[in-house]
């Protein structure tokens, strides 16, 4: 995802350093829903049902937030930049080639509002990235049930909303246990056959933005244990329809060992492999486990990445068969980090630096709408009457002295 960033003061806010929250059954002062768990604690907001803080503790008892996300609930609404900080983009996540699609019953073309990649015959650009401009994560979800570990949203969206067609109902549910956040999303069409797929858009950095060797996140180790292929795409990240082999010691190989993801950027291709001209990643990779499998299994994990730095580890499971991973290539020191976050002795910068952070998104094949031939319809296309749509992801924390 690339980003258009604006002068950080045009972002700050004038807001107290948070203290200690506690459940009482509402939001804070500041719009937050705070959820609690041994070892963990988090907070979410309706707005596109996102999070906006995660604690953990580090290998030197220090709580860190590693999250992106602002101080205040009330801000994400009137971001100007809207970089989908922790929410749920929808109705379908990541990129629609030309803003279109087709499904193969009806013969009809649906023209997707488009929000990205503009150009002068194209204002409001050649394609749609996350939803569309009032996609999901634009929008203010209401909460269902509310308990000390666990909190449910939901949104209606409307036939016809951003192009989609029918009316789909969904639930949002997220359950923090012992060091572990549980995310659960279902999406349910009621009038018309339609494309489903959500992802989580969480911004991580395992270090809480108070490294002080680096404030990049180059130094986590990612690991991506049945991922040895990603989709091919061209220079504005659109699928090609290609599947691309991530050979070992390649600049995409996460797959034969954990690896820092700052050890790519000296490999050849690293240039141009998040599209274009960019250097770094904004890449899909597919996630072949043998069939049959139970997704929740030890050895079934997807991903994870780690900081040798904070010794926090985040490991993660899915029922989802791809993922990607954006590596913060358009933050330029602009976007602010939280008041709970930063350098110890008050140091350092407050805006996030390029490659300050990692995206970490659990979804399908991406654009796979307009790529029958993967036969990701079962995935992707959902219809009144048959079974829902269902996402689920796992985050599992521990620290190492």
């Amino acid at each position: 995802m690339r980003l258009s960033l604006l002068p950080l003061g045009a972002f700050l806010l004038a807001t107290p350093t948070l203290s200690a929250p506690s459940f009482t059954g509402e939001p804070d002062s500041s719009g937050k829903y705070w959820l609690f768990a041994p070892g963990i604690t988090a907070s979410f907001i309706p707005y596109g049902a996102s999070i906006s803080n995660l604690f953990i503790t580090d290998k030197n008892g220090i709580d860190r937030d590693i999250v992106l996300g602002f101080d205040n609930a009330t801000y994400y609404s009137v971001d100007p930049v809207h970089p989908h900080f922790g929410g749920v983009p929808g109705r379908y996540a990541n990129r629609i080639k030309n803003s279109t699609f087709t499904l193969d019953d009806d013969g009809e073309d649906y023209h997707i509002r488009p929000n990205e990649n503009p150009t002068a015959a194209h204002p409001a650009g050649v394609n749609t990235l996350h939803g569309g401009p009032d996609g999901w994560d634009h929008r203010n979800f209401t909460v269902v049930t509310y308990t000390k570990s666990s909190i449910t949203f939901s949104l209606v969206d409307p036939d016809g909303k951003e192009g989609f067609p029918g009316e789909v109902i969904s639930y949002i549910t997220y359950t923090l246990s012992n060091r572990t956040w549980d995310a659960k999303m279902v999406a349910i069409p009621t009038t018309k056959k339609t494309p489903i797929m959500l992802s989580s858009h969480t911004y991580w950095n395992l270090d809480g933005f108070a490294n002080t060797e680096t404030p990049t996140a180059l130094n986590h180790t990612f690991y991506l244990p049945f991922s040895g292929q990603t989709v091919a795409v061209d220079s504005i990240l659109i699928p090609t329809g290609e599947i691309s082999p991530a050979p070992k010691g390649s600049v995409n190989d996460f797959w034969s060992a954990p690896r820092q993801i700052g050890e790519g950027f000296s490999l050849e291709g690293i240039q141009g492999n998040c599209g274009g001209s960019c250097t770094g990643y904004d890449n899909c990779w597919l996630v072949n486990r043998n069939y049959p499998y139970d997704w929740r299994s030890e050895d079934k994990m997807v991903a994870s990445l780690a900081s040798e730095w904070s010794g926090i580890k985040l490991e993660i499971w899915s029922d989802q068969e791809a993922f990607q991973m954006y590596s913060c290539n358009g933050m330029n020191g602009s976007m602010p980090i939280k008041a709970t976050q930063g350098r110890d002795d008050g140091t350092g910068s407050r805006g996030v630096e390029k490659y300050g952070c990692v995206v970490l998104e659990v979804q399908d094949w991406i654009d796979g709408i307009n790529h029958p031939e993967w036969g990701r319809g079962p995935k992707q296309i959902f219809e009144p009457g048959g079974d829902p749509y269902v996402l689920q992801v796992r985050h599992r924390f521990s620290v190492d002295a």
